[in-house]
């Protein structure tokens, strides 16, 4: 289905039911939040001043772009803010987003020191919060780790025809169709007006005159005077049933008596039947491997559920 059909937009003059999620959305699976083991002891290098993780000597390739006293700003740090940040700062030139990362890691970099000099990280409350971000940093790369292995050409695949499973069965109708608005449902005079319009529309088409033509000209579907009224390709379920059921019983190339919907009146034409065609693999790798990754972590995460020894203290234990 495109952009131009009927049933994508607001503004649809066949309003379409409720859409059955895709076998491919359905497929993505969602990740719960894992226990992170904050209270745990842990080794984290601590250094003697600061009590703040250690951190290995730099990239000698990632390049130092600012100093503030003597720390460093690199590149990647740079990168790392801007991902941190997201969406703010807003639109900005290349170099004004720069300085506006290294102004921010600089701002960073004075407020620390600072809290180095006062002893923050003694706090039990920072050292919990540090404990939970290490924690939840070295889980996203042994995540990211272990879906890199899950995400192989075989295993999209199998996904993907998986998910297209069955599509073939299904019938789908390419039509076009010219509306006549009836704004007020309740208003019978201007419904009998818009039936009458199109019924004058039917008898022109029956003596010949080019449907797409006269859709660009009298159709009152906005997507449709661009378009000749075509709305492609639609299964039964993406119209409603006034709609459909004239659709699909109609054969290649007849024209519709008058249809009334919600919307006003309507004829429609047959343009091709065909068997459902599912979505090409190019076009819809991007999902699969999201699936693929999600699928990877999930069960990665089961497993190490099922192998640890969870206590809940904070209500009693389940008889199992």
């Amino acid at each position: 289905m495109t952009s131009r059909a009927l049933v994508r937009s607001v503004s649809t003059s066949v309003p379409p039911r409720p859409r059955r999620l895709s076998l491919l959305a359905a497929a993505i699976l969602m990740i719960a939040p894992w226990l992170a083991a904050c209270g745990q002891s842990t080794d984290t290098s601590k250094s003697k001043d600061s009590g703040s993780v250690v951190v290995r000597a730099p990239d000698p390739n990632d390049p130092v772009v600012a100093k503030v006293n003597e720390s460093e700003i690199r590149q990647g740090d740079l990168a790392m803010a801007e991902e941190e940040l997201g969406q703010n700062p807003p639109a900005l030139t290349a170099e004004a987003k720069r300085d506006y990362l290294i102004t921010y890691l600089t701002d960073i970099i004075l407020v620390a020191k600072v809290a180095e000099g006062k002893k923050i990280s003694d706090n039990i409350e920072y050292q919990r919060r540090l404990m939970h971000l290490r924690n939840k940093l070295l889980a996203e790369f042994m995540l990211e780790a272990e879906t890199k292995a899950a995400v192989t050409d075989a295993a999209m695949h199998k996904v993907y025809d998986e998910a297209t499973k069955g599509m073939g069965d299904e019938q789908e109708v390419r039509a076009r169709h010219i509306l006549i608005r009836v704004i007020d449902q309740n208003d019978e005079k201007m419904s009998k007006e818009a039936e009458d319009k199109i019924k004058s529309i039917i008898g022109r088409l029956n003596k010949g005159e080019d449907f797409v033509k006269l859709a660009d000209e009298l159709t009152e579907d906005p997507s449709g005077k661009q378009n000749g009224g075509d709305l492609d390709y639609f299964t039964k379920e993406q119209m409603v049933p006034e709609f459909s059921n004239v659709a699909f019983k109609l054969e290649k190339g007849q024209i519709s008596e008058p249809i009334k919907t919600q919307f006003g009146w309507h004829v429609l034409k047959v343009e091709d039947k065909r068997n459902r065609q599912p979505p090409e693999f190019d076009k819809v790798k991007d999902q699969i491997r999201t699936i693929v990754m999600r699928k990877a972590q999930a069960e990665f995460i089961t497993k190490l559920r099922d192998e640890a020894k969870i206590e809940r203290l904070d209500k009693p234990a389940e008889n199992k």
